[in-house]
């Protein structure tokens, strides 16, 4: 329902007149029928009855897709506050098969596994391995880059870096950290990994045609010192020849991580660009090796939109990472600079005025009054 309208006027003073304001409220039409209006003045027996529940949740669900006239005004009303504003997909188009034929490929499994006697005489005497790779590999081809799109929204990936643009990634990219000789810690879609063990360049690697080129980014949005909006570059190689990352241009060679202490935890997140043809990355080549913070300023959304007609977002994965003690090397050691320090400054606790007789009180009321630095066994 539309607000009132209002509607004041105001008399001058003249002389030694009082001044009046007279307020007058009419009461708009609505734009439109109201919730549940049909059903005003009926007997509630009279209403059709529903035999199962599964029949009455598909009527409300076919009700809530329904746009109303409420809804519509809500959202002219509050703009900014509602999250339905259509993103621009800048990714390459995404085709998912039908329900249909989903349903139907796994009926065609399920008749198959049925037909078969050592599948089914492997899960009766519980010796059935189930083979993970092959699972992941399908999960990779089907419904993969969706789920990845929507945790990637989940962290604020795409807000963060291309605004109000997104994509889904189409290419499943696989990195790895080489900690130690017989151990790697994988990177997957917000997985904790130390900035010990990020010390290093990854293992990088991903299905490419032969012939294709490609560029990998690795931005952290979460740990600029000086720029709200800013990212730093932390690892950038273009003109990737297929899925040979060590065999591109270097433009900026890597970086450890270095979240500041106190600083929460920060996301480090890789970018896969295709591209159409070789490019030139003269304007962002960084001298090898690079120091300094502020060179290493970045924007995605910028360097997106210079390169836009020759690159497409094709890859993400993302890590996240907190301060340990080797952040301390990397700011004394490679940044030569005195590492940050942030910590939350608390407001004092405020207590309401003692009272003088203080009447049904805890028994350790006076605690909370104490000017030394006895311990007062919590707040009371």
């Amino acid at each position: 329902m539309a607000a009132p309208l209002a509607r004041m006027s105001v008399w001058p003073v003249t002389g030694r007149t009082l001044s009046t304001a007279a307020a007058l409220c009419r009461r708009a039409a609505p734009l439109g029928p109201l919730p549940n209006e049909q059903f005003r003045g009926q007997n509630l027996d009279s209403l059709k009855k529903y035999r199962c529940f599964v029949k009455y949740y598909r009527q409300a669900e076919r009700e809530s897709r329904k746009t109303n006239w409420w809804r519509t005004y809500r959202q002219f009303l509050y703009p900014s506050k509602d999250g339905d504003e259509q993103k621009v997909d800048i990714g390459f188009p995404s085709v998912l098969p039908s329900t249909k034929e989903r349903l139907k490929a796994q009926k065609e499994v399920l008749k198959a596994n049925h037909r078969n006697p050592e599948l089914e005489k492997a899960s009766r005497h519980r010796t059935l391995l189930i083979p993970l790779d092959e699972v992941r590999a399908d999960w990779e081809r089907e419904c993969g880059p969706i789920h990845i799109q929507r945790v990637a929204e989940h962290y604020g990936v795409y807000n963060d870096l291309f605004g109000k643009a997104t994509f889904v990634p189409q290419v499943t990219l696989r990195i790895q950290y080489n900690t130690e000789e017989d151990a790697v810690m994988p990177v997957y879609y917000g997985n904790v990994v130390t900035p010990t063990e990020a010390a290093v360049p990854p293992e990088v690697s991903f299905e490419a045609e032969e012939g294709s080129l490609w560029t990998l980014l690795l931005t952290n949005p979460d740990g600029h010192l000086r720029e709200t909006d800013s990212e730093y570059v932390h690892w950038l190689v273009g003109n990737i020849p297929g899925n040979r990352v060590f065999s591109g241009d270097e433009v900026c060679h890597y970086f450890p991580a270095f979240p500041a202490k106190g600083t929460g935890y920060h996301r480090y997140i890789f970018i896969l660009f295709k591209q159409e043809e070789h490019i030139d990355f003269e304007a962002e080549l960084l001298p090898n090796p690079c120091h300094s913070l502020k060179l290493r300023t970045f924007k995605t959304l910028d360097f997106y939109r210079k390169y836009e007609d020759r690159i497409t977002p094709a890859g993400l994965a993302f890590f996240q990472c907190t301060w340990d003690a080797s952040v301390t090397h990397v700011f004394h050691s490679l940044l030569n600079m005195k590492e940050p320090i942030f910590e939350h400054q608390f407001p004092p606790i405020y207590h309401t005025p003692q009272k003088k007789f203080p009447h049904y009180q805890p028994l350790r009321y006076l605690d909370r009054y104490k000017d030394s630095d006895e311990l007062t066994y919590g707040i009371y």
